[in-house]
């Protein structure tokens, strides 16, 4: 009889620690932090606070997720503390700009490394576009190869400045490009009063709740999108690489479009563990299947475009490849003059 209860009492013992979740053991009870790199109100904090709210339910141990906004230097402050204050444990979550890989592998970013960071997920690419008021008289790339365009551009550096200035070196076309506009909304009232021929860089984000008529019914003219693949929504709209009149220029223009597919990511620092990584990228592809997540996007006017991970980290791979020549040549139009 001794001897049967020892035997159970050691049936149970070996099955309690067959159950035990060492993922759930350490995220139980624990608070993670999700930093966004810009201050409150703007896509990168939204889409970070949408992470925080459901992430725990899909996270072993259903641990709370604070959201913190660290702004500063495009973002790169949140990205240097991550990288030289931060724990290292899988508590620490961030939203960052999605130029951070292409900005490091430049020699930007306060020379923090992005190759040691790791991407939990993608909630949506972030393509831009150049869009022109119909009356202009676009009709494709080729008119603006072969006549000069004034595109707004808010500041040496910006995506409103990079795409048509990338487009000119490497795509042959002749944009003019008319800095000192504060942001979007300055660059669309310009385009409104004849000031400006095109917008170089207007979010499709954006572009869905202010103008669904520039896309659904041809209201203006798409010129190109700030992608590695064309949009479902914008078929016929050509991407950057595409436009490129040779084989560098390919190149550099698919790194500067890669950009966008990074969009809005979720990303964790160097040196998290690889099974506490594993656990944050299967709960956030969890999230983004979730009814309740997608309901609430639609309901807040979120666009939606998930991706993976692993699938972020092979465009930060490919972004350190490229050759040295290469990246000088794209760090010289990031840096502003």
């Amino acid at each position: 009889m001794k001897r049967a209860a020892i035997a159970l009492a050691l049936l149970l013992a070996a099955g309690s620690a067959a159950a035990a979740d060492p993922i759930a053991d350490f995220y139980a009870g624990k608070t993670l932090r999700m930093l966004v790199g810009y201050g409150p109100g703007g896509g990168y904090d939204i889409y970070g606070r949408l992470v925080a709210e459901f992430l725990p339910k899909y996270l072993p141990g259903h641990p709370s997720i604070i959201t913190e906004n660290m702004p500063g230097a495009g973002s790169f402050a949140a990205a240097k503390y991550i990288a030289n204050v931060a724990p290292e444990d899988g508590t620490i979550l961030a939203s960052l700009a999605q130029t951070f890989p292409l900005d490091s592998a430049v020699g930007g970013s306060g020379k923090t490394n992005a190759a040691g960071f790791h991407y939990v997920g993608r909630l949506t690419t972030n393509i831009d576009v150049g869009v022109a008021r119909l009356s202009v008289g676009i009709k494709s790339i080729d008119d603006v190869r072969n006549k000069p365009y004034v595109v707004g551009a808010s500041g040496r550096g910006s995506t409103t400045d990079i795409y048509p200035e990338a487009l000119n070196a490497y795509g042959g076309t002749k944009f003019k490009v008319v800095l000192g506009y504060k942001g979007t909304s300055e660059i669309l009232l310009a385009m409104e009063r004849g000031e400006i021929d095109v917008d170089g860089a207007y979010g499709l984000p954006g572009m869905l709740v202010t103008h669904p008529e520039w896309i659904n019914k041809g209201g203006a003219t798409l010129i190109y999108q700030a992608a590695l693949k064309r949009s479902p929504l914008l078929p016929n709209v050509p991407t950057l690489p595409e436009l490129a009149v040779s084989d560098e220029g390919r190149m550099i223009l698919r790194a500067i479009a890669s950009t966008a597919e990074i969009g809005r990511s979720i990303i964790s620092g160097p040196g998290v563990p690889a099974e506490r990584l594993a656990a944050l990228r299967q709960a956030f592809a969890q999230m983004v299947k979730d009814p309740d997540f997608v309901a609430t996007c639609e309901k807040r006017h979120l666009m939606l475009d998930p991706a993976s991970g692993e699938d972020m980290d092979a465009i930060i791979k490919e972004t350190f490849a490229l050759p040295n020549t290469t990246l000088g040549k794209i760090g010289a139009m990031l840096s502003s003059n």
